[in-house]
């Protein structure tokens, strides 16, 4: 029965280290003001990632739109109903898709006029 003592003594010790512990946290805690992370984040990166944002969905819109209406104008013209629409839809997404691409991936190469 010795074990149960032993047990119980560690046991108020681990409390009382918990406890110096706790109250260490809640001071640090009161010492320091409330940040938000939202407020690291500064203004201009914001607009810059907004800015992007809507580049690139009006870019895959744009191309989307325009295989949509080269479809519809040469089903209208050529009396084939759905056929060049679906073409030019699948070719309007690819180029959608490739103008995203373009824009996620960057220039490459180096600049030219500067250092």
């Amino acid at each position: 029965m010795v074990d149960s003592g032993r047990d119980a003594n560690e046991d108020e010790a681990l409390k009382a280290r918990l406890a110096r512990l706790k109250g260490a946290l809640e001071e640090k805690r009161a010492q320091e003001p409330a940040r938000n992370p939202l407020d690291e984040v500064s203004a201009g990166a914001t607009g810059r990632a907004f800015s992007l944002g809507v580049r690139v969905l009006s870019e895959f819109v744009a191309g989307l739109i325009v295989g949509v209406a080269i479809g519809l104008a040469l089903d209208g013209w050529l009396s084939t109903k759905p056929l060049f629409l679906i073409v030019f839809l699948a070719l309007g997404t690819a180029a959608g898709f490739w103008n995203v691409y373009r824009i996620a991936a960057g220039p490459t190469g180096p600049r030219r006029g500067g250092s």
